[in-house]
């Protein structure tokens, strides 16, 4: 592993990464498309010093909660920087924050002072003031916006740090002392859709101990892209992981990424699914629209490329295996794959270099890697840009635990997996009806690999716990093991595989989180449906599996029986469209992302002790796993 400073606090960071890079670049504005502003590592914690002392002179105290609403932007990390040299932990969410969440939190999180990026989120909050009375302050980030009375700039609290530690004003210095592993480096604030949001609290310890366990080797002359809401722990993990490793963070955008990419050319970025997946629809559509030799000349070296991987993985332990494999098997195709191997890759070799290079360059040409995180990424899209030379290491975490759990690095690349657990991070399979420990269990065959379970996780990362909630805390962290309510299962590479979720917040591939019981509520207030589950997980959209009600269609004059008999009639799909289309609208409260785009039927009903609790709730693990082919069928083309 390369050198990676090892602090016991962020603030320390700062600080030892200011002594360590000095003069080196720590993050870049974009001016334009081939001109960047550098801050170095020096100048940004002697920054981060002035802004501090600024804020503590105007009354922050240390353990204070400061609200901090924006999105990727130097100023952004100054500020926080500023924070945690402060002693105090921010509150951060990004610009599309809404009122109603703005109000809650700030109110939840008891924020006195708030950090806001723009002057449109700075009259919103003007305009909230008189329902938020503990809130003292607000600081605008944004260098070319105009402050209003009473707002301050974050220029004019840095000039008022910088002439106090003239005069020698040095308690930046005894607030940092002061740090503890546990106290808080952030609150987080889930995004829920119904109800009020939780405040995940996360600690100093928490944090480090992912700067020093993620796996890479990375140094000072890497770059680093940030394209994801840098508010969101993923990117925030990133970035501090960078400060450690002394890499330059370039501050991009969705809308300027491809150039971005091509200008900058990254060797390592956080990622998204969806951000893939885009880049692999427009990869496809290039290719259909060039001649008609390049198509050619691109399926060729795909398919070099795809068998050579393949056989690269097997010789090397990296396919997939949810089961165990005979030795016999692996007697037979070992040499299947060596030979293979040899025989393809002088080929491969001339079709890598003048195809898939090109690919390559399209995504700057020096990536190293990306973490691909915030959701599963598609198979299809992981297999193809692993095949082509960019290799996507998936990761899988949550808020909860800062965020990663784990992650695949290139010596446990398993296509399919999310690699194997973090250094000091211990991972448990759990039988969600019984509680019995499925992985690892010697008394199991094979330790309880390939057993699917609910994923329980212990380590240096897991949050302290939910902000004035102990019982959902109590209920979410058992004995020091977080319940991660995904399910999941250790294969035989020892890399762990997602396989859904047991518990029903669905995260589509935007991110956004989407509660489905409200939803089902809504819709079952039809007559026409008798019961409904809203799926979507990792998917583009929402959509709904239905159950329709054969007493309302009897009354309605459809002379059927049974269930199976509704499915496929024209005119019962017509009604129960028209349902979903006028209970699950914007006008009933739902947000876009919160309406179903499509539905199936289901030719049976759901029944208690099979799809239902006793309690008539809907077991969502089994029926996911009974109509797993309805619901693969109602995203075929998402």
């Amino acid at each position: 592993m390369a050198y990676r400073i090892q602090a016991e606090n962020l603030a320390a960071l700062f600080q030892k990464s200011a002594e360590k890079y000095n003069d080196l670049p720590a993050f870049a504005t974009r001016e334009s498309a081939l001109q960047w502003t550098p801050i170095t590592y020096k100048e940004l914690y002697a920054q981060g010093l002035e802004v501090a002392t600024g804020l503590i002179a105007m009354g922050v105290q240390a353990r204070d909660h400061i609200g901090h609403f924006g999105d990727n932007r130097l100023e952004w990390i100054l500020a926080d920087c500023a924070v945690q040299l402060s002693g105090a932990a921010d509150v951060p969410r990004g610009r599309d924050v809404t009122d109603a969440e703005l109000e809650y939190i700030i109110e939840h999180a008891e924020i006195k002072f708030a950090f806001v990026e723009t002057e449109e989120l700075q009259n919103r909050l003007l305009d909230l003031k008189s329902k938020l009375p503990l809130l003292q302050q607000i600081v605008l980030l944004d260098p070319k916006a105009n402050a209003k009375e009473g707002v301050k700039t974050l220029l004019e609290v840095k000039e008022m740090g910088a002439k106090l530690r003239k005069q020698n004003d040095r308690r930046v210095e005894e607030r940092m002392a002061g740090i503890k592993p546990d106290d808080l480096f952030t609150l987080i604030y889930t995004s829920g859709t119904t109800g009020k949001p939780k405040g995940v609290m996360l600690t100093h310890a928490n944090m480090v101990s992912q700067v020093k366990n993620l796996p890479g080797k990375h140094n000072m002359n890497d770059r680093i892209l940030s394209v994801l809401p840098i508010w969101h722990v993923f990117e925030r993990v990133v970035e501090m992981y960078t400060i450690g490793f002394g890499g330059c963070t370039f501050y991009s955008s969705i809308q300027n990424l491809g150039d971005d990419m091509r200008n900058i050319e990254p060797t390592f970025m956080a990622s998204a699914p969806r951000l893939w997946e885009k880049l692999h629809e427009r990869i496809i559509q290039n290719i259909k629209s060039s001649h008609p030799v390049r198509q050619i000349l691109f399926h060729i070296a795909y398919f070099l490329s795809r068998h050579y991987t393949a056989s690269v993985y097997y010789i090397n332990n990296k396919n997939l295996k949810t089961q165990p494999e005979h030795w016999l098997k692996k007697v037979f195709l070992l040499p299947f794959h060596i030979l293979r191997f040899v025989l393809i890759i002088p080929w491969y070799g001339f079709f890598n270099a003048a195809v898939l290079e090109r690919i390559r360059l399209g995504a700057g040409g020096s990536l190293g890697a990306t973490i691909s995180g915030g959701g599963a990424l598609p198979i299809h899209i992981d297999r193809f840009f692993n095949n082509v030379g960019i290799p996507v290491l998936e990761g899988y975490g949550m808020t909860e635990s800062s965020p990663v759990i784990s992650v695949r690095a290139f010596e446990n690349l398993v296509v399919g997996t999310v690699g194997p657990a973090l250094p000091e991070t211990e991972i448990q399979i759990v039988d969600i009806e019984t509680g019995d420990v499925l992985f690892p269990n010697i008394k199991k065959a094979h330790n309880g690999r390939g057993v699917r379970g609910e994923i329980w996780v212990k380590g240096p990362q897991v949050m302290k716990g939910y902000f004035k909630d102990a019982e959902l805390t109590n209920k979410t962290i058992v004995d020091g093991w977080l319940r991660t309510g995904d399910l999941g299962m250790m294969t035989h590479n020892d890399c762990l595989k997602i396989l859904g979720r047991s518990k029903s917040t669905i995260v589509l591939l935007s991110g956004e989180n989407v509660e489905p019981e409200p939803i089902e509520m809504s819709l079952q207030q039809s007559e026409y449906i008798e019961h409904c589950m809203v799926v979507g997980q990792d998917k583009k959209f929402i959509g709904v599996i239905i159950v329709p009600s054969v007493l309302k269609f009897r009354q309605e004059g459809f002379k059927v029986k049974t269930v199976a008999e509704l499915v496929d009639n024209n005119d019962v799909q017509k009604i129960i469209r028209a349902e979903i289309k006028r209970l699950n609208s914007s006008q009933n409260g739902f947000r876009h992302f919160e309406q179903v785009k499509d539905f199936r039927m289901l030719n049976e009903s759901f029944e208690v002790g099979n799809e239902l609790t006793n309690l008539f709730k809907i077991k969502r693990h089994i029926v996911e796993k009974k109509y797993n082919d309805v619901i693969n069928d109602l995203f075929k083309t998402a």
